[in-house]
């Protein structure tokens, strides 16, 4: 296959939105879901080949530009110009492009499917497949791109998308002002990234990656690491921030829950909030020689794991505990980034996106179950009703909680040790603690929807079912991802103990993009490494290299540190103790989380429950003072003084009008006295 045909990745979605969107409302619903489907289809099949071929590359890098898109007038044009500017429509495929152009289609092609079935009987059915087609567009185009600038594109357009999605159900006032407040809070991150942006390109004089990248490494430039290299870093930090739901941008992203289920699996898990981690890591090579950026990044993803995971806790909307089940584990990904672990966290970005969007799914199947209803205080008992939606939830929460040999546990154990072994113990206490909170509110959720007495309304009660073939098979299909898909990362401490002929093959293979940054982090910068081009890397060098940085593999004789065991079973011991303390409380008839709650009401509980007031928090110091502002300029500034000088422009032409209309008698004679008291002034006015 011809590299030059990705091209076809994100622009078969966007003819599937343009079809469905001009011609869908005159399609049947069959031919809408089916060219949606696959227009997704194709991408996949693309990324697909486009990965086999990558693999056999001895370089995996390659960029392609396909036309001019923005150039600044040339000599022969006849404009002068101190400058040139040009930036091209081009795509580039590497190893992290590449996985996560998979997981995109991979796990969109599946909540295309998915959403076949729960769509159907929804008003504007064609409209939320032009709309999900859409969003894949500017995914893919967001995670080709080779530019900043055309990046930032893709990066606005999913930001539109996922107001369209989340306002989906627009009648619904809540939605309404959900998709509104999603929109407003990724602006307000989205000027943070584009400053940072311009700032690249004031720098370095170009907005391509490769060039960036290569110029930053460079000895000369390393320099600016403790100056203009960490400004620009913490700029697209807050750009992230706002993406990936990061405090203190975070608020929009529970509330987005409004819009359909299967667009919560698709923009709010597995996608669209994970563009903030994909930028940071794409930019690597910014923010290894901004270790105070870095260290932000660090503490602003460990508070927003454990400040989310304790909100998780409580909640009773089955939806909205998976919101914050979100917010936190994106926490942990940007934990990793910050300790330079940028492998770990597009592991656990993968994995995650396999298990997420499998419980959004699964939420989703249970209230299409229950007629609508999320509230987890209104379900129970249902395991033998609907036991496909059972049986694949359940594992996905087990593939969260960390319980190997599932996903969950090989990339959320790999982030705890990369913190622990970078020396930030306290972030590691941190994430430690996150992890078995997450343990526990995962499994309050799965014994309070499925096990123990129901508390099912009699009405709905008579019309539980399993959900069609349409919604199941998919489920299936992510169980299986949420079971196999972290042993392609399997870390060198287990190949050590069990002589697995399997090795941490994901690091392996996105070892090229990062191991300039992990280098220049561990400090083990040789002539070449200083001179070499960052992503460029060849497999053999860069697997020596990698070795030799995080003493790898066993079988290559390198040394594992014991205290990795240690951490390992701690991290499974903590897990098992969320598990087991969920089940004592919630599934054997235990009073105790009642009393608890009654104790702690007016404390603790209540906070968690009200999430920390922060919203009110917003209301009152944020969006209340824009609000007072905002009538302040209308009454000032419009009333008064626009308004204001447009009437005493009216009232003054008007005067005028009256004085002037006295002299307009009719009669001659006043109009003769007139002329004679003209002449008058005109001779005193020449003797004078």
């Amino acid at each position: 296959m011809s590299l030059e045909l990705i091209i076809l990745i994100p622009l078969a979605p966007l003819i599937g939105f343009l079809i469905n969107g001009l011609l869908g409302p005159r399609l049947p619903k069959k031919l809408v879901g089916l060219i949606a489907c696959a227009a997704v289809a194709v991408s996949l099949t693309v990324a697909v080949f486009a990965f086999v071929t990558l693999s056999g590359m001895e370089v995996r890098h390659f960029e392609h530009d396909y036309f001019m898109w923005i150039e600044s007038p040339s000599a022969d044009s006849g404009v002068v110009t101190d400058y040139r500017f040009s930036v091209p429509f081009g795509l580039q495929l590497d190893p992290l492009s590449l996985v996560m152009a998979l997981v995109v289609t991979g796990v969109g092609f599946l909540i295309h499917v998915y959403s076949i079935g729960y769509m159907w009987h929804e008003r504007g059915y064609w409209r939320y497949f032009a709309f999900l087609n859409l969003f894949t567009f500017a995914m893919l185009l967001l995670v080709l791109a080779n530019n900043f600038l055309l990046l930032f594109v893709g990066w606005e357009g999913v930001g539109l998308c996922s107001y369209l999605l989340i306002g989906f159900f627009y009648e619904k006032p809540s939605a309404a002002i959900a998709g509104m407040k999603a929109f407003v809070v990724n602006r307000i991150g989205d000027v943070g990234f584009a400053l940072g942006a311009l700032l690249i390109f004031f720098v370095f004089g170009t907005f391509d990656f490769s060039e960036v990248m290569m110029l930053a490494s460079q000895p000369e430039n390393q320099a600016l690491g403790t100056g203009v290299m960490t400004v620009i870093a913490l700029l697209l930090f807050v750009g992230a921030t706002g993406k990936s739901a990061q405090i203190p941008l975070y608020v929009w992203l529970p509330d987005a829950m409004e819009g359909p289920t299967p667009v919560s699996a698709l923009i709010h898990a597995a996608t669209m909030v994970t563009a903030g981690v994909y930028m940071v890591v794409r930019c690597n090579v910014l923010f290894a020689l901004a270790p105070d950026a870095m260290l932000v990044v660090a503490v602003i993803g460990g508070m927003t794991a454990i400040f989310a995971a304790t909100i998780g806790l409580v909640q009773n909307d089955i939806k909205r505990v998976l919101a914050y089940s979100t917010v936190s584990q994106l926490g942990y990904m940007f934990l990793a980034l910050g300790v330079g672990a940028f492998t770990a966290g597009i592991f656990h970005l993968m994995t995650h996106a396999f298990f997420k969007a499998l419980l959004f799914l699964g939420a989703g199947s249970v209230i299409h179950a229950m007629s609508g209803e999320q509230d987890i205080r209104k379900m129970g008992a249902l395991k033998k009703k609907i036991p496909v939606t059972y049986w694949t939830f359940a594992i996905a929460a087990v593939a969260i909680a960390g319980i190997p040999p599932f996903s969950g546990f090989f990339s959320k154990d790999e982030i705890l040790w990369k913190t622990f072994s970078s020396g930030h113990t306290i972030l590691w206490g941190i994430g430690f603690a996150a992890a078995g909170m997450t343990a526990f509110y995962m499994f309050r959720l799965v014994y309070l929807t499925f096990h123990g007495e129901s508390r099912v309304d009699a009405e709905t009660a008579k019309h539980i079912h399993e959900s069609p073939k349409s919604m199941t098979v998919p489920l299936m299909v992510l169980c299986f991802l949420a079971i196999v898909g972290g042993w392609i990362g399997i870390p060198h401490a287990i190949t050590a103990v069990t002589h697995f002929p399997a090795a941490n093959h994901f690091e392996e293979w996105l070892h090229p993009v990062v191991e300039w940054s992990e280098a220049e982090l561990a400090g083990a910068h040789g002539d070449t490494a200083h001179h070499a081009e960052p992503g460029h890397a060849e497999p053999a060098h860069g697997a020596a290299a990698h070795g030799e940085a995080h003493g790898a593999a066993a079988g290559h004789g390198h040394h594992v540190d014991p205290v990795e065991y240690v951490l390992m079973g701690l991290s499974i011991l903590i897990a098992l103790a969320g598990i087991l303390l969920a089940a004592a409380w919630y599934l054997r008839k235990s009073d105790t989380p009642k009393k608890l709650a009654g104790v702690l009401d007016g404390g603790p509980h209540r906070m968690l429950l009200n999430k920390y007031w922060v919203d009110e928090l917003y209301d009152l110091t944020v969006v209340q003072q824009f609000i007072w502002f905002g009538n302040f300029l209308w009454k000032f500034i419009d009333v008064i003084v626009i308004d204001g000088t447009v009437n005493a422009v009216a009232h003054i032409s008007r005067f005028f009008g009256i004085v002037g209309s006295r002299f307009q008698t009719g009669y001659v004679r006043n109009y003769a006295l007139g002329i004679v008291l003209g002449v008058v002034i005109l001779i005193w006015a020449c003797l004078f």
